[in-house]
């Protein structure tokens, strides 16, 4: 009987070459896999859609979404937010910044905003609003709702309006922020000098 020498040497070489696309195959789902986490739970882009947030964010700009921050936190005021809200007029993504917290009751008065009827002073450098709207009237927002509003506040459709409202918490998909182009972190635009601390 004959020993074939030859298929004997190439078996360690076939084994090695079976490993070496087993270890590729299982890289190249690992990647995918952590795409797939990475931009489920954690971080996705989108762009600003029309004027409402001028002079902090215009049509067009590119946004980066923080989605993972509220799953430990809550929204803080002055947050500048994304949300989806489904079964009204629209069905896109709106990024408008939280003004009102779960629990508080908002008024907007002589072109300024009263929380629990104290003014709140602005963190950015808005106008004064002449379109009051839902909140001419004090509003009281439930244990889940957060009251929005665009920083161009004369041109914005934003929580004083009943196509927006206020905004549920599970309708938040996460915080802008960051700008890609011109890159800056979405906090630090539009910034009012004298309240900063």
């Amino acid at each position: 009987m004959d020993f074939d020498f030859e298929r004997e040497s190439k078996k360690p070489m076939v084994k090695r070459i079976l490993i070496e696309l087993f270890l590729w195959a299982a890289q190249i789902a690992a990647v995918v896999f952590l795409a797939y986490i990475i931009s489920y739970y954690a971080l996705e882009k989108t762009n600003m859609i029309g004027i409402s947030m001028e002079n902090t964010l215009y049509d067009g700009d590119p946004i980066i979404i923080n989605k993972f921050s509220y799953r430990f936190t809550e929204p803080k005021r002055f947050d500048v937010i994304v949300f989806k809200q489904s079964g009204r007029e629209h069905n896109f993504y709106n990024i408008k910044r939280i003004i009102g917290l779960p629990g508080e009751r908002v008024q907007i008065m002589d072109g300024s905003i009263y929380i629990n009827g104290e003014l709140i002073e602005e963190k950015i450098n808005v106008e004064p609003m002449v379109n009051f709207g839902l909140a001419n009237e004090e509003i009281l927002l439930e244990e889940n709702e957060y009251f929005v509003l665009g920083d161009n506040r004369n041109n914005s459709e934003d929580s004083r309006f009943a196509s927006i409202g206020n905004v549920r918490q599970e309708e938040i998909i996460g915080k802008a922020i960051l700008r890609l182009s011109p890159f800056n972190f979405v906090s630090k635009l539009n910034q009012n000098i004298s309240t900063e601390e």
